[in-house]
């Protein structure tokens, strides 16, 4: 465009034609700004543990060095009263075997169902 403008010849085609050429660039300029951007965050380290006094929380340490606090470095586990598998204090159900966290035992699926969808349609 320069040249043109120096040369006082201006091609409108030519100029549409290398401003379609810059704007695919600039389309691929950021789509590899935004992967550069996915790899360097991917590659940053997560932030230490921290207290709520914001003292920095040693690896390991079940109190905080700054003020005492007890660390809870893992959530709450309890024991599934059925088949004495770890479940997750906030679980509703035991992943191995279904039974409820509260003690009762889940409610089979075919009573859940009305009497005449709980037929086998597929048998003989």
């Amino acid at each position: 465009m320069f040249e043109m403008f120096r040369r006082d010849q201006f091609r409108q085609d030519l100029l549409v034609e290398r401003c379609e050429e810059l704007l695919v660039l600039d389309e691929r300029l950021q789509e590899v700004d935004t992967l550069l951007a996915a790899t360097v965050s991917a590659r940053r380290p997560a932030p230490p543990a921290r207290c709520a006094c914001g003292a920095p929380i040693v690896w390991g340490s079940h109190f905080c060095a700054n003020c005492g606090r007890a660390v809870a470095a893992t959530p709450p586990v309890l024991a599934c009263m059925k088949c004495g598998a770890a479940v997750p204090a906030e679980a509703k159900f035991c992943a191995v075997c279904g039974q409820t966290v509260d003690g009762e035992p889940p409610e089979p699926v075919a009573e859940a169902l009305p009497a005449a969808q709980a037929q086998d349609h597929w048998g003989p």
